[in-house]
């Protein structure tokens, strides 16, 4: 199978080709000017996809980060209605 679907890529490449080379001098240079804006393109489009990833994932790590944080600071602390008393305030002032 893989060595058909290779021989088969290969076959429209070099008719591909084959073709470029039956076209004129302006329509080649308009064909190849067009294929390279469309690869550039594609080269924008995957490196912007990439930043996006980058994006997402930083933003999901510093949202994991801020939910552990509040979880920790929720859990060293005692309410007492609206007032909220962290343990670090039972400790006495001066230890003498």
């Amino acid at each position: 199978m893989g060595e058909k679907l290779f021989s088969a890529v290969v076959l429209v490449m070099c008719v591909l080709m084959l073709l470029r080379l039956c076209l004129g001098e302006r329509r080649r240079e308009r064909v190849d000017g067009a294929l390279r804006r469309s690869g550039l393109r594609l080269q924008r489009l995957a490196r912007q996809a990439g930043q996006w990833r980058k994006w997402r994932q930083s933003r999901a790590a510093a949202a994991r980060e801020a939910e552990e944080a509040i979880r920790r600071a929720r859990h060293r602390s005692e309410r007492d209605g609206n007032v909220i008393r962290p343990d670090s305030f039972r400790k006495p002032r001066k230890p003498h």
